[in-house]
């Protein structure tokens, strides 16, 4: 097709497009086109975690490494640090306060008792406490690439993993030196992490969202952990405890349901050989999984509604 412009000369029209009188959306889907930083379908999104799992491994010890690396102790503190803290309450709980008076197989095994506890919770502590920076202290990362941010808070859960299994080292020699020697029982500590680490990975997801657009929160979580050290029996046997300052039934069964606390006597059952199963509250198990579920499956969706949003504004 041809026309003639105002200078005389002739121009050739090209033919109409057949794409003229498709929308942008028709467009889109023609050639494949998607928007950029779209959130992808709860599957893909699995998927690419999946395909990330290398890198979600390498960061955790990258971070685990780079922890205490400014430290002349080192990788050291990664156990000296909780052993300082059980130190602490033992002299202001264990002896001032005698929090050793109703531990199950006497006070003898108060010691492994708590410092069980101590390992045990810091495990979740540290888990909601650095998932909340997960996002917020990693934004150059999250701007810089594309990848599914989920990989951030997951690889602090795993990191946390990895610090308390280099615990367990020093704890294992605490049983031992208390007469508490290796035995089948102690296989049930695999299904009871299993169980507590897709929980704290859930709760890590959950802050990493909200820490993302609330940086405040940091401030606020160390308090509100603080409180739930408390309140999970800890540094002392919670039923005893209530039953001397005659707590109502509901409040005992409300206390020792709390996550926290189910898995700290799960794996004290599992390596304190005078730990009566009479001690765990009743269906121990199912609290235990339910929790994992619930709050693994929960935080996961929770953040993934999100991910678009992620490092920007």
């Amino acid at each position: 097709m041809t026309e003639t412009t105002q200078g005389g000369a002739v121009g050739v029209k090209p033919p109409p497009s057949p794409d003229d009188s498709l929308s942008p959306a028709d467009l889109a889907a023609k050639y494949g086109l998607t928007v950029s930083g779209a959130r992808p379908s709860l599957p893909q999104y699995v998927k690419q975690l999946w395909g990330r799992r290398h890198f979600i491994l390498a960061f955790s010890r990258a971070k685990l490494t780079a922890q205490y690396s400014q430290a002349k102790l080192g990788q050291l503190w990664q156990v000296v640090t909780p052993l300082l803290n059980a130190a602490v309450y033992y002299f202001i709980f264990g002896v001032i306060m005698e929090g050793r008076k109703g531990i199950p197989g006497g006070q003898g095994n108060y010691i492994p008792f708590l410092v069980t506890g101590v390992f045990v919770f810091t495990f979740t502590q540290t888990s909601v406490l650095n998932g909340v920076r997960a996002i917020s202290g990693n934004l150059g990362l999250v701007r810089a690439l594309h990848f599914p941010r989920a990989s951030l808070p997951i690889s602090i859960s795993l990191q946390q993993l990895q610090q308390l299994l280099f615990s367990m080292i020093v704890l294992v020699a605490i049983l031992i030196g208390f007469e508490n020697y290796p035995s089948l029982s102690w296989l049930l500590i695999l299904p009871a992490l299993a169980c507590q680490f897709l929980f704290n990975t859930g709760l890590a997801l959950i802050m990493a969202r909200l820490g993302s657009k609330t940086p405040d929160l940091a401030q606020l979580m160390p308090f509100i952990t603080r409180t739930w050290l408390y309140a999970s029996g800890v540094m002392f046997f919670l039923p005893y405890q209530l039953s001397k300052i005659r707590a109502e039934p509901w409040l005992g069964d409300l206390l020792q349901a709390n996550p926290a606390a189910v898995y700290m006597d799960l794996i004290r059952f599992a390596v304190i050989d005078s730990y009566p199963a009479s001690s765990l509250p009743p269906h121990v198990w199912a609290l235990a999984l339910g929790w994992g579920l619930l709050v693994g499956i929960g935080g996961f969706v929770f953040f993934w509604k999100s991910e678009e949003r992620y490092g920007r504004g």
